[in-house]
């Protein structure tokens, strides 16, 4: 059996006097894959960035509840360094938000605002980075080039790999192919399965298809609750909730 690196307890989320996560529980195994499927706004998203206290950047956003990641403890308990929390905890968003500099400051800027500044000590960690990323033979003639030049799939991996680069344990993906053309959004997925031989990878998707293909585990939400969670292949062929087996179906959402 696997052992936990995150554990979710009780956590409640509200946007002002919006509910939007209800006594959520959950616990994520290290080294698999977890997807969050449900209907738009039912608190995927809200849950993701939970777990690196991204919510700490929108107004009126109070969290209640534990989130206990190995190496931090409960991450909103007091003193938590939340620049080395989110080095640990690494982020790729719905639409690919390279920074306007080239493919090598892109790999690099992480590492650089952790105190590695030499070009030698760079190199290899933004090679390496492009490596796990499945773009560094695409693009190690081209790494003055500007990263706003590639095309909508390859700056995507350019994210992942600027995120690889801090060398964090969990990976956090916020519907990372929605904005991809199938042949991008394969890539990605063969990726995903290739990273969680030493990464913990936590997905939002709409993709049903997407779900069965990458994850180990699932979990199914609707106005925030999880109101079903296991594993992938158990939810997808004999799910326990009517609402999900209805949402998995296309019935509703």
């Amino acid at each position: 059996m696997k052992e936990n690196i995150i554990e979710i307890k009780d956590v409640q989320l509200h946007y002002g006097n919006h509910h939007a996560l209800k006594s959520i529980n959950l616990s994520v195994s290290k080294c698999e894959i977890l997807a969050f499927i449900g209907p738009s706004g039912c608190g995927k998203s809200s849950l993701l960035r939970c777990i690196n206290r991204m919510n700490d950047l929108i107004d009126g956003c109070r969290v209640r509840g534990k989130v206990v990641i190995e190496g931090f403890g409960d991450i909103y308990g007091k003193g938590i360094d939340i620049n080395n929390l989110r080095k640990n905890v690494g982020m790729v968003f719905q639409k690919p938000n390279v920074f306007p500099m080239s493919i090598f400051d892109n790999i690099a800027f992480g590492p650089r605002t952790h105190g590695i500044k030499k070009k030698k000590d760079l190199d290899p960690i933004v090679e390496d980075s492009l490596k796990k990323a499945g773009i560094w033979q695409e693009v190690k003639d081209d790494l003055k080039k500007s990263a706003i030049s590639l095309s909508g799939g390859q700056q995507q991996r350019i994210c992942i790999a600027r995120a690889l680069a801090v060398q964090p344990k969990i990976l956090l993906m916020d519907e990372p192919t929605s904005s991809l053309d199938p042949i991008s959004t394969a890539i990605i997925e063969d990726l995903c399965e290739n990273l969680k031989i030493n990464y913990t990878i936590v997905i939002v998707t709409h993709n049903m298809q997407q779900a069965t293909r990458i994850s180990d585990k699932t979990a199914f939400f609707l106005n925030g609750e999880i109101l079903e969670f296991g594993e992938t292949t158990q939810i997808f062929s004999n799910p326990k909730n009517e609402k999900c087996e209805k949402y998995i179906t296309g019935r509703f959402g």
